[in-house]
């Protein structure tokens, strides 16, 4: 993790604690959730004039969330998403190649009298 990283998790960590501390600073009277549904202001999501705490709330809530997915990016598994053809490459670095032309004779079971070998035909057509 490189400069970049270390201050992106700075800023990240700051953020986070003021963004808890502006959250306990502000007052109850937005009423949260139960103000959507029919509180006491005229429109269904409060009034849209924010105050300065709620539009600090905002930016820093924005910079944590940025920061979160930067330290995700600048952390992530380089090409961890090809694991099987990953596998298969590593299969066929330690595997002897077998051309599909050349055949080889099966291993004799233990014990086993060897067998003949097959003539070949005469060249004059067996005459």
């Amino acid at each position: 993790m490189g400069v970049i990283g270390i201050a992106i998790l700075v800023v990240l960590i700051v953020s986070a604690v003021l963004l808890v501390l502006l959250v306990l600073l502000q007052d109850e009277s937005g009423e949260g959730v139960g103000g959507i549904f029919g509180g006491g202001s005229s429109t269904p999501f409060g009034s849209r004039s924010g105050n300065v705490l709620t539009r600090l709330t905002a930016v820093l809530a924005t910079v944590f969330l940025v920061c979160a997915f930067a330290m995700a990016w600048l952390n992530r598994t380089p090409e961890a998403g090809n694991v099987i053809g990953k596998a298969r490459a590593a299969q066929l670095e330690t595997s002897t190649t077998q051309d599909w032309w050349v055949q080889t004779p099966a291993a004799a079971p233990e014990g086993a009298a060897p067998q003949p070998k097959a003539t070949q035909p005469a060249a004059d057509g067996g005459q």
